[in-house]
């Protein structure tokens, strides 16, 4: 298989799950290999996939839909029910972090023992040792038993010890990056790290955004079979209109998911710009200083305009480590609803961000005329890496719009249009 350069090849590939619960029925299903009454759940069935060497997969479906079996039978951690799987290379795996440690051990033992289930020798793990623990960044704890551990440098040193192995694959469940504050921007460079060294990337998001930003192709999951598999924009478009008004806040907002948390909402970012000072900086970090909007004469959080009248603009304030490279910030308007309109970007639109000796800096952004129809709408703000994808800080629904307008247009968005006889 190395010859044709494939590195996973899965040929009807199914995996499924007995519903029997009397237990002498099990234990005979188990001894024949089969189910006796047919009761079983099928978690995957006939998945047929081939992803060559230094390509980047997308998998996408709504919960249930088999997206976590599939990249446990391709880790080794499930075996299929049925169908063929082959994989090539060493696979470094960013499911369960930590789950084979041993509470009881230290975090050195734990780490030495749990060398050769990534295919590490005893003396490579011992040449290896001293950068996970430098990476890790949990000082003389690495010598007290794991049950001590908070749960922040339990999972720095399980992502430490995992990325540590040079991997030809990198299986990601939704977390482009793990850990908070410092580390968790080193733990996404480290991941684009290894993409950009040539790994193989399995990458399992709800976060459609991230998904077509990061992937070559997508493979969207229904009910175990699989939907589509192509090209990333048009599998994401596919999968956004199947799922519909499922979106801000659920499966579908770009910007909303993907397992990101908050590390700054709103009511705190405005109590900042109204003179609250803000929580202590530290480097490696990013965070939203201030916003405001403004229309005409209107200024603050909710704003009431008439359609296609005033033009809103949008300040952001915002301090990120002079250190690292220059942030972008992000925009998503929705619908009250929860359908997402538009968003905008500073990193796609190709602006790099200024900022002062200390990092701090900011941007406006200019909805001219803004053409909403009436009703209520939001807007959520992002600060966010220089490729716009692991997020410093966010405010969700940092402003509110109340919209009025003339005539009886209906939908969400008055567009330009002339008639003509």
């Amino acid at each position: 298989m190395a010859d044709t350069g494939i590195a996973i090849a899965l040929s009807g590939v199914g995996k499924s799950y007995t519903l029997e619960q009397r237990p002498w029925h099990r234990l005979w299903q188990q001894l024949l290999g089969r189910p006796i009454h047919g009761l079983q759940h099928h978690a995957l069935q006939g998945v047929n996939l081939e992803l060559r060497r230094g390509e980047s997969l997308g998998i996408i479906g709504r919960n249930g839909a088999g997206k976590s079996t599939l990249l446990q039978l391709v880790c080794g951690v499930l075996d299929p029910s049925t169908g063929t799987r082959k994989v090539e290379g060493r696979i470094a795996a960013l499911l369960e972090l930590g789950a084979g440690f041993n509470p009881e051990l230290s975090g050195r033992e734990n780490v030495r023992l749990n060398g050769p289930l990534l295919g590490l020798s005893s003396t490579e793990m011992e040449r290896r040792l001293p950068e996970i623990i430098e990476f890790a960044g949990i000082g003389e704890f690495v010598d007290q038993p794991v049950r001590s551990y908070s749960s922040g440098m339990f999972v720095r040193l399980a992502f430490a010890m995992a990325t540590s192995v040079e991997p030809d694959i990198l299986v990601i469940d939704e977390a482009l990056s793990v850990g908070d504050g410092v580390f968790a921007r080193r733990s996404f460079d480290r991941i684009m790290a290894l993409k950009e060294r040539g790994a193989t990337v399995l990458f399992c998001s709800h976060s459609t955004y991230h998904i077509e930003a990061l992937c070559n192709r997508v493979l969207w999951l229904e009910q175990g079979r699989v939907r589509m598999l192509g090209a990333a924009a048009e599998v994401v478009a596919a999968y956004n209109d199947y799922i519909g008004g499922e979106t801000h806040g659920g499966e579908g907002n770009p910007l909303r998911t993907g397992g990101v948390t908050p590390m700054q909402g709103a009511d705190e970012v405005v109590g900042a710009s109204a003179g609250v000072h803000p929580p202590p900086f530290r480097p490696g970090e990013g965070r939203i200083l201030s916003l405001q909007a403004r229309a005409g004469q209107q200024v603050g959080r909710h704003l009431k305009l008439h359609s296609g009248r005033e033009d809103l603009v949008l300040d952001v304030a915002f301090q990120v480590d002079p250190a690292l490279p220059a942030p972008s910030v992000l925009m998503a308007l929705a619908t009250r609803a929860g359908t997402l309109v538009a968003s905008a970007g500073t990193h796609n639109d190709g602006l790099v961000l200024e900022r002062d000796a200390r990092g701090n800096g900011r941007v406006s952004l200019t909805l001219p005329k803004l053409p909403l129809l009436k009703g209520e709408y939001v807007i959520d703000i992002y600060l966010a890496c220089e490729r716009g994808l692991h997020y410093y800080a966010t405010a969700p629904s940092a402003f509110e719009l109340q919209m009025t307008q003339d005539g009886l247009e209906q939908g969400v968005v008055n567009l330009g249009h002339r008639w003509a006889t």
